[in-house]
Order: C-alpha cells, then sequence, then structure tokens
C-alpha cells in the first residue's frame, strides 16, 4: 500500500475538490509540501499527501507489494524538489520546469532492483532464507508486470540466469563441505531451487532470446516501453474510465498491442485465446470478454459454431476448482449459449459437431461450398450437456437446502430440462446413437424420481420450445408412458450402463407410483443383485435407492412381510444414509482422508432427492413388529428367541425391555418400542393409538389410507399373537368371541385360523358347525428334542459348506451379495433359512403349544437381494 505522510500544521478538513485534482493531475501524482508562503492556519488549511518515491498508484490496493512499499524514502529525506500551492495550476497541463517524474513502469523497476540488491546481498552470505522471501518478492512485482500487460523485464531475465548459476554453486559445495549447513537454511535452499527451476521453464523462450543476444532483448523491451506521446487536453490511455470503454472497446493484448475485433481478424484472434487457455497467468475472465466480443462481430454459422465452442468451453473453465460449484451468472449465460449453439447446428445441416474429424485448418473460413459437402467441425455438444447437468448438481449440493436460494436454484431446472431435450431433437434428427443415448439418460434422471405434476410442468416447458423430441409426454398425460418409451429406447441401445441405470429408473418409477409386483418382477428378472457389486459407485446409490423405494411401496400396499424382508439389509448394516447418499458415515475408530471425505460429498444427493430415513425407518420397524412380536409368541425355547428375524429391531426391542422406568413416548422409536410391548400384551388397541400417533406418516402419500391399512394389520397380527400365546391353555377356542375381542368380522377370523392351520402354525381344526376351534396337543419326549437340535445343526453345516464351495469354484456365493466382502452373504437365504429352522421346530413340537408346527408363511426376503454396501471411495 502507498504510504501518505502529513506535513506539520496541515489540518484533519480536507476538501474533495482538492483531493480529486491532485489525485488525478497529470500522468503521474506529484510529491508537495506547503511553503511558507502558502501556508494557512490549522482551522482551515487543506491537508497535503505526500506520496513516497517509487510507489506506484495502480498498485496501491495490492497487498503483495506492501513490503516494498514500507522502503521507500520519506520525500524530506530523499531530498525530493517540491512543488508550490501556487504551481497546482500548472502541473494540470504539463510538467513543472526541473522536474523529473518517473513512469508507473519505471518506479516498478526500480522496486525490483532494489529488490534484485536485497537478493545479492542474501548470496554473499549465503541467507538462502532471505533469498526465497525475496525471490517470492521478484516474482510477484513480475506478475504485476503480466497484469498490466507490459513484457519480462531484461533484468529479471538476468536474475534468473545468475541465480542458477549461484545454486549450482552452492548446491555443490554444500555436497563437499564437511559441516552442514543448518536445516533452516537448507530448506530454504532446496526451496530456491525448486523456485527458480519452475521460473526458468516458464520463461524459457525468453531467457534463450536474453542469451542469444543481450543487447536486441534489450533493445525491444525499450522500444515497447517507451512512452506515447499526449496530446493537450486528452487524457492518457490509463485513465480511460468504463464509460469510455463501453463506448469503444478496445482490449490491450500482451505487449501493449491493441486487440482488433473484426469479421477477418476472428480466426486470429481465436487462435490467440485458444493458445493462452489454461496457462498460469492468463485472465479467464479477460478470455470471456473477448469471446463474447468475437461472438458479436462473427457474421458467418461457421464463424458463431467456432466462437460458441470456445467460450462455453472457457465458461466452464473459469473456476478450476473441483469442491465448489460454478457460478450461477455463469452458468446461465453458457445454457444459454448451448441453447443457441444446438440452434444454429440445427437450423443449418451443412454443418455437423462431431469429437473426432478429420484435421483442417482453424485459422480460415470454411463454408459447404469449400468443404465440397458438410463442413465438420471438432467438438461435443453431449459432453456440454453433461457438463451443465453436473454442474447444476454441484450448485444444490452446496447451496444450504433450507434456504430460499436452494429454491430459487431448483426453479433452473426447466430451463435445463428444455436444453436436455432440444439436444435429444437434434440427435434424433442427425441420428446419432451414441450420444442420444446419453442424452436420453440424462433427460431420464431428472424426472424418473419425481411425482407427476412436476413431470408434467417440466415436459410442458419442452414441448413449448423450438425444437420437440419424438418422446414428449401430451398434455396432462400419464408419466408411466413417458418413462417407458424413454427406458425401452435405452435397452435396445447396446450400453450396458445405461441398460442397467435405466432398468433401475424404470423399476424406481414403478414402485413410486405403488405398483408393487410390476417393479419386484422386474429387479427379478434383471438379475442385477448378482452383478451390482461389480458396477460403479453411482449405478450401485442408485440399486440401494430403488430396492429401499420398493420397501416402502410394499409398506404402503400392506405387504408387510414383503417390506420387511425388503429393507432388513439395508438397515442391518447401520449405513443407511451413507447407503443413499445423503450424508458421510463417520465410523467410531476411523478417520476419512481429505480425499475420501471430499470424494464422499461429491456424490452426495441433492437434496430434493432424498428419501426421509426417519420414515423409512418407522416403516421398517412397524414391519418388523408385525412381523417379529407373533414369531416370538410362537416360540417357547429361549435358545430359539434369540434367532431374531430383523437383529435392529430386536436390539430395540431388548433395549426397551431392560428400562426400569418407561416415560411417554417421544420419538418415532419410542412410539415403535411401547407399541411392541402392548401388542406382546395383547393390548391391540393401545398398539394402533401409539403406531397412528406417530407424526412422521403424514409425510407419506395417501397417509389416511396408510394409517387405516396398519390398524387392521395390528388387529389381526394381534389376533395371531393371542392364538399363539394362549392356545395351550384352551381345548376349544369360540370363533365369536374372537371376533368380539380383535373387532374383526367373522370371516376374517375365520380366513386366519384356517391359514394358521394350513401352514401347520396352530395344531387345530376348525368347526363349522359351532364355530370354534379345537386344539391338538402333541408332547415331545427329551429324545426327540435333542434329535431336532443335532438335525438342525448338522443342517446350519451343510448350508455353510455349500456356500464356501460355491464360493471357490468360482460362484457368487447366493443372491445377497455383498459389494464390500465378496464372500456370498446371502443374506436373503438366511432369513430364510431362520424361518425354516423356526418352521421345523414348530413343525416337530407339535402339540406344546397347541401343535404349531410346519411352514411359516414365506414373504419377499425369500428372494430379494441383498444391498450394496461397498464403502464410497
Amino acid at each position: 500500500m502507498s504510504r501518505f505522510f502529513r506535513q506539520a500544521g496541515d489540518s484533519d478538513s480536507d476538501s474533495e475538490s482538492s483531493d480529486d485534482e491532485s489525485m488525478s493531475s497529470g500522468a503521474e501524482d506529484i510529491p508537495q509540501r506547503p511553503t511558507a508562503s502558502t501556508a494557512k492556519p490549522a482551522g482551515g488549511s487543506m491537508s497535503r499527501f505526500l506520496k513516497t518515491a517509487g510507489s506506484d498508484s495502480s498498485d496501491s490496493d495490492s497487498d503483495e507489494e506492501s513490503d516494498s512499499d514500507s522502503d521507500a524514502p520519506h520525500p524530506r529525506r530523499s531530498g525530493l524538489p517540491t512543488v508550490d500551492d501556487s504551481d497546482d495550476e500548472e502541473s494540470d497541463d504539463g510538467e513543472t520546469p526541473g522536474v523529473r517524474i518517473k513512469s508507473a513502469s519505471e518506479r516498478r523497476l526500480d522496486e525490483m532492483k532494489a529488490t534484485g540488491k536485497a537478493l545479492d546481498n542474501g548470496l554473499k552470505i549465503n541467507d538462502w532464507v532471505t533469498i526465497s522471501n525475496e525471490f517470492d518478492k521478484l516474482a510477484r512485482m513480475v506478475q504485476r508486470q503480466h497484469n498490466v500487460a507490459e513484457p519480462v523485464p531484461p533484468f529479471y531475465i538476468q536474475t534468473l540466469v545468475s541465480l542458477e548459476g549461484s545454486l549450482n554453486t552452492a548446491v555443490a559445495k554444500e555436497k563437499e563441505a564437511k559441516k552442514k549447513m543448518n536445516a533452516t537454511n537448507a530448506k530454504a535452499l532446496t526451496a530456491v531451487k525448486q523456485k527458480v527451476k519452475k521460473a526458468l521453464k516458464e520463461y524459457e523462450v525468453e531467457i534463450k532470446k536474453f542469451q542469444h543476444d543481450p543487447e536486441a532483448f534489450e533493445r525491444e523491451y525499450t522500444a515497447v516501453m517507451a512512452p506515447e506521446p499526449v496530446a493537450p487536453g486528452k487524457r492518457p490511455a490509463a485513465q480511460v474510465g468504463e464509460a469510455d470503454e463501453a463506448d469503444d472497446f478496445t482490449t490491450v493484448g500482451k505487449g501493449g498491442k491493441v486487440m482488433q475485433f473484426t469479421a477477418e481478424g476472428i480466426f486470429k484472434n481465436l487462435q490467440a485465446v485458444q493458445d493462452a487457455r489454461g496457462k498460469k497467468n492468463t485472465d479467464r475472465a479477460e478470455q470471456i470478454r473477448i469471446l463474447e466480443k468475437l461472438l458479436e462481430v462473427a457474421v458467418t454459422s461457421y464463424q458463431r459454431i467456432r466462437v460458441l465452442l470456445a467460450l462455453i468451453s472457457s465458461r466452464f473453465d473459469y473456476n478450476s476448482s473441483v469442491a465448489t460449484h460454478m457460478p450461477i451468472e455463469l452458468w446461465l449465460s453458457a445454457q444459454r449459449e448451448v441453447d443457441q449453439l444446438v440452434s444454429i447446428i440445427a437450423a443449418d445441416g451443412n454443418y455437423s459437431i462431431q469429437e473426432v474429424t478429420d484435421d483442417y485448418d482453424e485459422s480460415i473460413e470454411r463454408s459447404p461450398a469449400t468443404e465440397g459437402g458438410i463442413v465438420r467441425i471438432r467438438g461435443s455438444i453431449i459432453s456440454f450437456i453433461d457438463r451443465l447437468d453436473d454442474e447444476f448438481t454441484r450448485s444444490l449440493q452446496n447451496i444450504d437446502p433450507h434456504g430460499t436460494e436452494y429454491v430459487d436454484r431448483l426453479k433452473d431446472e426447466k430451463v435445463l430440462y428444455c436444453t436436455i431435450c432440444r439436444a435429444q431433437a437434434f440427435y434424433e434428427k442427425t441420428q446419432q446413437d451414441e450420444p442420444l443415448g446419453r442424452v436420453i439418460m440424462r433427460r431420464l434422471e431428472h424426472i424418473y424420481s419425481k411425482p407427476n405434476p412436476v413431470v408434467q410442468a417440466l415436459e410442458a416447458a419442452a414441448d413449448a420450445s423450438e425444437f420437440k423430441p419424438n418422446m414428449i409426454l401430451s398434455v396432462q398425460g400419464p408419466t408411466s408412458a413417458l418413462i417407458h418409451s424413454l427406458c425401452v429406447y435405452l435397452y435396445k441401445s447396446g450400453n450396458s450402463l445405461l441398460r442397467t441405470r435405466a432398468m433401475l429408473s424404470h423399476i424406481y418409477h414403478h414402485a413410486l407410483h405403488n405398483d408393487f409386483y410390476t417393479a419386484r418382477d422386474m429387479l427379478l428378472m434383471s438379475h442385477l443383485q448378482e452383478s451390482i457389486h461389480s458396477a460403479d459407485v453411482a449405478t450401485q446409490i442408485l440399486y440401494n435407492r430403488t430396492v429401499v423405494q420398493l420397501g416402502l411401496c410394499a409398506f404402503r400396499s400392506g405387504l408387510i412381510k414383503e417390506a420387511q424382508a425388503t429393507l432388513q439389509d439395508i438397515f442391518t448394516t447401520q449405513r443407511v444414509k451413507e447407503l443413499l447418499a445423503q450424508g458421510v458415515h463417520q465410523q467410531r475408530f476411523q478417520v476419512l482422508t481429505p480425499e475420501q471425505e471430499k470424494a464422499e460429498k461429491q456424490r452426495q444427493l441433492p437434496f430434493h432427492m432424498h428419501i426421509n430415513t426417519e420414515l423409512l425407518e418407522a416403516a421398517f420397524l412397524v414391519s418388523s413388529m408385525l412381523v417379529e412380536i407373533p414369531l416370538l409368541a410362537s416360540i417357547d425355547s429361549e435358545e430359539l428367541k434369540r434367532k431374531a428375524i430383523s437383529k435392529p429391531f430386536r436390539r430395540l426391542l431388548d433395549f426397551a425391555d431392560r428400562q426400569v422406568f418407561t416415560g411417554p413416548p417421544e420419538s418415532t422409536r419410542d412410539h415403535i418400542m411401547q407399541a411392541s410391548k402392548a401388542l406382546q400384551d395383547g393390548e391391540w388397541e393401545q398398539c394402533r393409538d401409539l403406531i397412528q400417533s406417530i407424526k412422521i406418516w403424514s409425510l407419506m402419500p395417501e397417509a389416511a389410507s396408510v394409517k387405516e391399512m396398519l390398524a387392521q394389520r395390528i388387529q389381526e397380527q394381534g389376533l395371531r399373537t393371542y392364538l399363539f400365546t394362549y392356545a395351550p391353555h384352551y381345548s376349544t377356542l369360540s370363533i365369536l368371541l374372537l371376533s368380539r375381542t380383535f373387532s374383526l368380522p367373522i370371516r376374517t377370523v375365520t380366513s386366519i385360523v384356517s391359514k394358521m392351520i394350513w401352514n401347520e402354525e396352530l395344531s387345530a381344526s376348525l368347526d363349522q358347525s359351532g364355530d370354534v376351534v379345537v386344539f391338538h396337543r402333541i408332547e415331545l419326549s427329551r429324545t426327540q428334542q435333542l434329535a431336532q437340535t443335532v438335525a438342525e445343526k448338522l443342517a446350519a453345516m451343510v448350508e455353510q459348506s455349500e456356500k464356501s464351495l460355491d464360493i471357490k469354484m468360482g460362484g457368487t456365493g447366493g443372491w445377497g451379495d455383498r459389494a464390500d466382502g465378496a464372500k456370498g452373504d446371502k443374506r436373503g437365504e438366511q432369513a430364510q433359512e431362520r424361518r425354516g429352522r423356526g418352521e421345523r421346530t414348530r413343525g416337530a413340537r407339535g402339540g406344546a403349544r397347541g401343535g404349531r408346527g410346519g411352514r411359516f408363511s414365506q414373504g419377499l426376503g425369500n428372494q430379494m437381494p441383498g444391498h450394496t454396501s461397498q464403502r464410497a471411495g
């Protein structure tokens, strides 16, 4: 920062007109001090600011030059000439006679030489810490030269060459010396070596020119830096305001050359911008402004296409960091330019943008007449579509989902969807299969998980656009037909990844709309559960989301056993949020590296796509309650009771049983645990009230019908639990009494009892004449009980041996493979085996609890695949 010194006798009150005059007069400011003839009393004097010699007004806001500015001498001590107040008006029109005013470039060069002198002093005493600091300061000064479009000064090139020689000598001496330098100095030496090596590579061309002919290099620099005369009454070019730039756009390139924007020189300027792309000191914002100006002067379709391709790429390159999202203004500009590019290509079939083309001269105009047919231009529209979509998702990941900014950003999905549909229409017209499949997949990912009204709004916007794809939703039509047509095309495309993702999206859509049996059959027939462990992480996340949505669909449809079996595996892992890409799982004794944490965050889904995990847990625990409680009542052996179907539910239930005092329920888990204990005690009405009072059900579609369904299931399972528990105490039991006790129709009670007898869960018979249930009892001997235990253990050993043999022979180990272990976990079959052991036990025990034996009714869990739980990254 420039230093301002206040003179003795100056007052604190300043005149705005005086300050403006002193800051803008002439090409450079002149240090001043009040003389005896102009000094005024303190109450009304005008303050004078003295600028230090060697400071740069154009760079006074830079923090990096604060150190170098502090070394500038005080005007009084340096003996600089001063100008009286009486000469203020004369100094506006010309320089004061006898005063030599240095230009800004000369002052910057003086600062460099002062820094170079300090660097030489450091070399003399072998102080590499000082050398490192001074070299950094010198590099910042050269960077400042680039910022004002000035060439590299010969002094800096000469310093680099001499410093390289000094470094080589120092390194050689260090290797030969018996006594090594201290650690700090040695570390600084290594750092300087790396910095000089990098600078030599960056300025390799200038160094070769300097070494070949130093005098010619010096003359060339002097010619470029020679100041141009300024006509009287005209401001210097450096003081041209923003208003003048708006009227007459003039860009000054490297070396002070003016860039002219005309249709004839558009390819030359475009090539200059392309050459500077990716370099360290390139001003990306300036490149975008140049390309925008080139787009304005482009007259032919070929010129507009070439400029648009470069402009869109520059916008995407503006923010090179992958940790943050692209600025929304840049994103919207890129989206409009992609639309413009697609419109140009679609309107004129003589031009084609392809990723692979023959080599051609990029510096000349090309047209169908010169090319003898279609003009093929190197580029990729589908890559722009992918990047637009990815940047949109990344912005949603980095915006607070609970604020209005997230909602405003989400509104931009409509214009993005229209762009995707426009690109799809273009690829359908040109019959490009590979990019067409990719763009259809992008379109499908935007609508497969949304309800019908949202999809209809997006399709209405796409229908109103200029270019419409063949697959478009009719007004207020069913979204299932659109999803079906998009997925069928991807099934036939031949790309296995797109086919897999399309199948999962199709299943998810069916499950979202409560078409459980279609979704289940599609998942089982696709055999994705056998190969999903080898898919990429994004596809595994989509698979987990699909299976979870299928479980919710079964729950909403009243298929409790299927819902419990489907949601079982993902809740067993205790990593629900991580497997659904809705949060990062923090393990107790594991700390993620920054790279792993960044990768985890990048794959997180936007908030509006989340599946409510609390609602998911409520559905799973209620389903487990309705399956587990009757099963616990049917078993009287402590060993069998420990073999639970749902370990997460059983763990929570055991913890609730150990509580000495239980207060009113607060959380969803509290409601379900107290309802489970009430169902165990036969208080089905209390159980129903507790379950229906859970507030999370309001987030589920058709909440009233779901609550009604749950009440009915609680009544039915309450009846089953009652029969399992009290059957040993009855010889006969009236169906009418059961009907009144559980508020169920007689027909429903008869149906439930008949099913239990048919499945050999209840050893009884139904007397239709008297509407009573007659129980039968057969006691097992001690020998039979031991034989049954041996048979169960032997069956478990055989099953485990078969699994091990299957894995050794190259098999997958079963339907329930876990992607992170490749051990053939076969969770679905294990659940079936657990049920089978309970069934065999009940079948053999017979009359001990009313002859309850045989097969327990099997649900979807005997067939469903396990969830992939591969750790992301």
